[in-house]
């Protein structure tokens, strides 16, 4: 505990979090706590929590808390997940309901254990969130499916609103963050979303080593894979075993990164220390 609590007075003070607060947050806020349901928003600790749900927005996490990965950088469990919950595209579009979500973020955890990777409970999970909420709109954070595409066809035929798969970083340092995803597999997946869907888009970590050529190049793969949403945040350790901070990266680099993103194509730059996947995702449907 005081190792951590160390760590933590290390941090710059622009990566200081604000205090949630918000009538439209507190109401959210009530309905999670009364009817005991879970959000990433919360699990995550999210420093974007008060203006997401604020704005309407909350992200889920569906098929378990245990991931068959293990990223360098990521705080979900790994190791052999429980059966899937085929009652859960139904229990999570009555939770978008109760809350009264006007944006759904769905990720989930890898499921390399099962057949078909859980493509199936997400397709039935887009499904029933838009039969219940139908004013509501849908963005999906996928795994990479092992780069299958009848498995991601499942999740386009579904047709929600955005699709997004994350690259996390740059080419070089892949191999030593993602556990089994590739940096080329992945912009396989993002270019075969831009070719048969609307808004393909992509998120990547700073401060754990790359160069400023790096993230330029990286930008580059993106946009050629036909990326239109950009997101751009600070890497920050889950734990003291997870990869260390390399750099905290300073909040005039994150300006500078979504203004040379915006020049090069990019529909949507999110580029600032705090920002996470579904940051503001209630814009980028009009990608």
């Amino acid at each position: 505990m005081a190792h951590e609590l160390k760590e933590r007075q290390r941090l710059p003070k622009w990566m200081k979090m604000k205090m949630p607060k918000g009538e439209s947050y507190s109401k959210v806020k009530n309905l999670v706590d009364k009817h005991g349901l879970h959000t990433i928003c919360t699990s995550g600790n999210c420093p974007n929590i008060g203006e997401c749900w604020n704005r309407g927005t909350a992200t889920f996490m569906i098929l378990g808390d245990i991931c068959t990965r293990s990223c360098k950088f990521c705080a979900v469990k790994t190791g052999k997940p429980l059966a899937p919950d085929l009652n859960e595209p139904q229990k999570l579009a009555e939770s978008v309901k109760i809350m009264g979500v006007k944006h759904c973020v769905i990720t989930s955890v890898d499921r390399d254990d099962l057949d078909d990777q859980g493509a199936g409970i997400w397709a039935r999970t887009i499904t029933e969130v838009k039969q219940l909420n139908p004013n509501t709109k849908i963005e999906v954070l996928v795994p990479d499916f092992s780069g299958n595409t009848e498995r991601m066809q499942q999740i386009i035929d579904a047709h929600p609103d955005v699709i997004s798969h994350n690259l996390e970083t740059c080419e070089r340092l892949t191999p030593a963050i993602r556990s089994a995803a590739k940096y080329r597999r992945s912009l396989e997946v993002i270019k075969y979303i831009a070719r048969n869907f609307t808004v393909a888009k992509s998120g990547i970590m700073l401060g754990l080593g790359e160069t400023h050529e790096e993230i330029l190049q990286t930008m580059d793969d993106l946009l050629a894979a036909g990326c239109k949403v950009i997101t751009i945040g600070q890497y920050l350790a889950p734990t003291l075993e997870h990869l260390p901070v390399v750099e905290y990266i300073h909040p005039e680099r994150f300006a500078e990164y979504k203004k040379i993103g915006l020049e090069k194509g990019f529909s949507f730059v999110e580029s600032s220390p705090l920002v996470r996947s579904s940051y503001r995702a209630e814009e980028h449907v009009t990608a």
